[in-house]
């Protein structure tokens, strides 16, 4: 299952895949929240769950081994959509893929670029 929340005026693109993204990644029986934030929420939980006191574009938070949460700020995935040279549904794609990955337990390094580029191809993003 995954719950989608969008806390903001901007609609949330809905042709990804959410359900079977995350099916391939932490399996039928997880339990996904997905919020659509803000910079300011963003930012104030960047900054009281890792200490980084800036907006970033994902934040991952296991809950238990069965379920997670998942908090976007669309803003900043639009920027970096342009930076990257991608649409905004294909860099969001690709973003809530690492954030599944994160979910997994996976920290940033080779075998999670291995696991994220396995997932990517299979969704074609």
């Amino acid at each position: 299952m995954v719950d989608i929340q969008n806390t903001t005026k901007t609609p949330h693109p809905t042709q990804i895949p959410y359900e079977e993204i995350k099916n391939a990644v932490l399996g039928k029986n997880y339990e996904l929240s997905v919020v659509f934030c803000g910079q300011h929420l963003i930012r104030r939980l960047n900054r009281e769950t890792r200490g980084k006191d800036y907006s970033t574009d994902i934040l991952s938070f296991p809950l238990s081994d069965q379920s997670g949460e998942v908090f976007i700020c669309q803003d900043i995935c639009s920027r970096r959509a342009r930076e990257h040279e991608r649409s905004e549904e294909n860099y969001l794609a690709m973003l809530f893929v690492h954030g599944m990955v994160h979910l997994k337990g996976h920290d940033h390094g080779d075998t999670m670029d291995k696991l994220e580029e396995r997932y990517r191809k299979r969704f074609s993003i």
